[in-house]
């Protein structure tokens, strides 16, 4: 009789102690899924982001340089072309830093996601069997009170430690599954990091090709105003022939 307490002593501690960890596996399920919905909005802003920025680059583009240039020869403007492009250029160059910061932090948060993960589902695996222990063979020990039954549960206890053996197997080959699981989860999230970091590559390039091209604008422009000087002298020559004429 004292040999079969002992075992039941120890199975009641084993049922509390799956019992605190469910619930603590519980609440870092709801802390996970919450985490998960965060790094998940953070892709969503950031794609918003890059289809604004993408949207922004477009409208930067030669073509519009070109119109502003036509626009300010039609108009005299007298603000330098140089500092309206410079400036152009500085406000992208603050939205890339800007989003390079936001990707690698949302890099950083989602593998520290990844292992919390993983160890989760150890710990899983790890109780999952004791759970499924307790309601077969513990339970309906501790609500008899026949020492025959009780003894009869043990011998039962014995018999199904075959197949408890046999359950740590298979959740062997579902962490397995699972591993293959985060594997192509991890490889769609590089694959989505790297098209980001290709097209801000074409960006900077982008950039450097704008930074290239400001002192032929600047001299175009300043030929530009040379010409319109010139005119604007023999415009006002004719006006005051004209005028000493009719004189």
């Amino acid at each position: 009789e004292a040999d079969s307490q002992s075992p039941l002593i120890q199975l009641l501690k084993k049922k509390k102690e799956v019992q605190e960890m469910e619930k603590a596996m519980a609440e870092k399920e709801e802390a996970f899924r919450e985490r998960m919905k965060v790094i998940a909005d953070w892709w969503r802003d950031l794609h918003a982001k890059r289809v604004q920025l993408k949207a922004h680059v477009e409208r930067s583009g030669r073509a519009v340089w070109v119109h502003q240039m036509i626009l300010s020869c039609t108009t005299n403007s007298s603000a330098p072309l140089g500092k309206r492009v410079l400036g152009l250029h500085s406000s992208n160059r603050e939205e890339k830093m800007k989003k390079d910061g936001e990707l690698l932090r949302a890099k950083m948060e989602l593998e520290t996601l990844r292992k919390n993960h993983r160890k989760f589902c150890k710990k899983v695996q790890k109780y999952s069997i004791f759970k499924k222990y307790l309601e077969d063979v513990v339970n309906p020990v501790l609500q008899t009170e026949d020492i025959s039954e009780v003894t009869s549960q043990f011998k039962l206890l014995l018999r199904t430690r075959k197949d408890l053996l046999q359950s740590q197997q298979g959740h062997k080959q579902l962490t397995g599954q699972d591993k293959v699981f985060l594997e192509q989860y991890k490889a769609q999230k590089e694959a989505e990091m790297l098209q980001y970091k290709n097209h801000f590559v074409q960006l900077k390039l982008y950039f450097y090709q704008a930074q290239s091209d400001i002192p032929l604008w600047e001299a175009h422009w300043a030929g530009i105003q040379d010409r319109t000087s010139k005119k604007t002298r023999k415009l006002w020559t004719i006006k005051l022939a004209i005028h000493n004429l009719f004189q």
